[in-house]
């Protein structure tokens, strides 16, 4: 069972007007990085998940899910 991951990046640094530079900044990780989670080629590891969640005080599981749920 390999389900997909996707994600809610991008539409929460939409609603708060930031860049991925900005985000990337703000929980010590690269754009690159930034942009390859929004895009779903990178999946994000348990820390950096947690760390975005955190910053945009929400849970996991509003940032990110499996496509099958």
């Amino acid at each position: 069972m390999n389900a997909p991951l996707t994600n809610r990046l991008r539409v929460l640094r939409a609603e708060t007007g930031m860049s991925q530079t900005d985000l990337a900044e703000a929980i010590e990780v690269s754009r690159k990085t930034i942009s390859t989670i929004e895009v779903g080629r990178f999946v994000p590891s348990t820390a950096i998940a947690l760390r975005l969640a955190r910053y945009f005080k929400v849970p996991v599981e509003d940032v990110f899910a499996l496509a099958d749920d």
